[in-house]
Formats: structure tokens, sequence, C-alpha cells
């Protein structure tokens, strides 16, 4: 039986979100319809958006559903950055890195703020960074590579009085860790339906009232004017499911998981000589993350390795033409571009279990040496 535990690219889908998205996956009326069927598909469609509102402590008026946390981002940076300085760190997934780049090379002003060892931004760079003008500030609650949690709500401390936009990708935290609008002092806040089990194609971006922002689809009044299109509604119902579930469930899925990861590290620290855990040592990080890199292990044989093992991973970066990239993230952690190529990603989820942490542990202490002696390519 294959084990998974690369959830943070994408969780299995939870069966309370499949048996939600079944009645509307055959022919459904439009939710914009009048008639009786369009006006059950405008049900679900905001039944689930107060699923998702609850799930970060919002009103459901003011989440825009989207096709994903990609979409999320790029309607946050593009739609709310107009005459602005664009401020983000050096650690932001690629969806937020390449549109700053983009508005950049289209004249915005762009400041990429560096990260220390753990991946986690100060707060007075950011402020710095701002220099006085009118800003949008992009930073991650939660990294999905290493699983740093940044500081958000000083971030915002920091930014006070400043007029500055303060946007967050929460699409690692939400459901694994508490997000709440209010405490974290956000305008605009991007959530992904699959990483939390729900399906993929679904994501949503809550938007602060009083926050201006230019719609980037354009045709329609569906989300309030913020996103044109028909809305996915099966999607969404599914995405509504998962954020119920995860939001009924956090506190016991979280210890769980950080149990779990930290027995996994504490078992490949104690087998396999010279292993580095990325990331935090200790404070505020994703409980079910946990990346780590093998000094003379290739990282691209070792997840090979794994994968014919039966167990899916990742590495820390995305494959190019067959040849790993380094990791942005570690290159901006300080480390060098070797060590960069191979971080190992573990991510597990609510159905991993010990006896999968005691299967890895069993297994992946023997295909570091395996690789390290050079019997794999």
């Amino acid at each position: 039986m294959r084990l998974y535990l690369d959830h943070n690219a994408a969780a299995p889908l939870r069966p309370e979100a499949r048996e939600a998205m079944l009645p509307w996956l055959g022919p459904a009326a439009n939710p914009s319809s009048a008639h009786r069927e369009g006006a059950r598909a405008r049900t679900a469609l905001e039944d689930a958006r107060a699923a998702v509102a609850a799930l970060i402590g919002a009103r459901p008026a003011d989440v825009v559903f989207t096709s994903g946390a990609t979409e999320a981002n790029n309607l946050a940076l593009r739609g709310a950055m107009v005459g602005r300085r664009i401020v983000t760190s050096a650690v932001e997934h690629a969806s937020v890195l390449t549109t700053a780049g983009a508005l950049a090379a289209a004249g915005a002003s762009l400041a990429v703020v560096d990260v220390d060892a753990e991946a986690r931004v100060a707060p007075a760079d950011v402020a710095t960074a701002v220099a006085g003008r009118p800003a949008l500030v992009s930073v991650g609650l939660a990294n999905g590579e290493v699983g740093t949690i940044a500081p958000v709500a000083d971030v915002a401390a920091a930014l006070a009085g400043t007029g500055a936009v303060l946007h967050t990708d929460a699409a690692q935290a939400a459901g694994r860790v508490p997000v709440d609008v209010g405490t974290l002092g956000v305008h605009l806040l991007s959530l992904s339906s699959h990483k939390m089990g729900g399906p993929a194609g679904a994501g949503a971006l809550w938007v602060c009232a009083g926050t201006a922002l230019a719609a980037q689809a354009t045709g329609g009044p569906q989300e309030r004017e913020r996103r044109a299109g028909t809305e996915n509604v099966a999607a969404l119902v599914g995405f509504g499911a998962a954020a119920r579930i995860a939001a009924a469930t956090l506190t016991e899925t979280a210890a769980r998981t950080e149990a779990l990861t930290a027995r996994l590290w504490a078992g490949l620290r104690a087998r396999v000589p010279n292993v580095i855990r990325n990331g935090p040592s200790d404070g505020p990080r994703l409980p079910n993350t946990l990346n780590v890199t093998f000094p003379g292990c290739a990282g691209e044989s070792l997840l090979v390795l794994l994968d014919l093992a039966g167990v899916a991973a990742s590495l820390g970066s995305a494959c190019a033409a067959g040849a790993p990239e380094p990791s942005h993230v570690l290159l901006a952690m300080g480390r060098e571009r070797a060590s960069a190529r191979n971080g190992l990603r573990l991510s597990v989820g609510p159905d991993t279990t010990d006896a999968d942490v005691a299967r890895v542990l069993d297994l992946l202490p023997r295909l570091v040496a395996q690789v390290r002696g050079g019997r794999a390519a």
C-alpha cells in the first residue's frame, strides 16, 4: 500500500467533501439564475461561503470565491496595488513572487525583504521597505516548504498608521493552525480548497470591508462584482464541507500531526548521521511539516527511491526539465545552492498514522545510506 506524505502539495479529498459534491456534479443550474433551480444552487453556494468564512473568523459577505489560492493571490496583488509600492518577502509562493515581478516589470516599485535562517521575516524590515510610500504588503502566513509561520500580526502592528494594505497567503495555514482575520490585522487573505481536503480548482480571497479591490475578471456581477464568471458550485460546496470539518477537528488534528512530525524528526536524527532540519527548530511552525536535508545525498535520487518504495514525498522545489532547481526558500535562508536542491519535504495529514511514521523510519535511513554509498544515480 502506498504512503502519501505530500499533503502540502495537495491533501486527499475528504470523504465529507466528496459526499457534499455529489448532488452538484450532474447538470446544475446557474446560481445567478432567478428560477427555483438557480435559487437552490445559490443557497448551496452561500452555505459554502459561510463555512469558509467561519474558518477564518470572517463575514461571509467579505469572501470572494476564486479558482484557487493562485488566482486569489493574483487578485490581491493586481487588484489592490494600483498606485502602490509592492513589498513582499523572499520566501513567498511563486504566485506572489512571479506576479510581483510582472507588476514591477510593468513599472511598479517592488521591494523583496530578506528572511532569517529559519525563513522568518522581521516586521521592522517590512516597515522599512515600505519607505513611507503607499504600499501593498504581501507576507505569507505559513511557508509550505519548511513550515515557518510568519509574524503577520506583528507586521500589521509595524505598519499601523502607514496606510499600507496588508495581504497574507494563508493557503498552507488554514485548517492546520488557527487563522483569524481580526487577530492577524490583515486586509486581504488567500485560501485554497485542496490544501485542506477539498477539491482542486477552488479557493477564496477574503477582503476586509472598505478595502479597494479592482476586479481582474470582468464581465458579470458574480462575487459582488469582484470576480466575474459563473461559480463552480460543486467544487465550492466541497470547499465548504472541507472547511467545516477542518474547523471542527483543527485542535485534534494539529496535536496529532505535530506528534507525528516530532517522532519522525527524532527518529531520523537518531538513525541518520548529519541530518539537517530546514526551518524553525522551535517556535511557531506548521504542525504537519518536516523538511530535512541529508548532506551527501542527492534529493532527486532519494525522491525516486522513495516513490519506488511506495512513499510519495516531495523536494522543496519544483523540477524543470528533469533537473531540480535550488529551492528559493532554502537559498533565502542562507543555504548553499547544492544544499538548496536537496531539501526533502515530508508533510503528513489527518489520516497519517504511527505505523506510517514507523514505516518511513525503517525505510528512509536505508535509502539515504544507499544514495550516499553511490548505489543510486
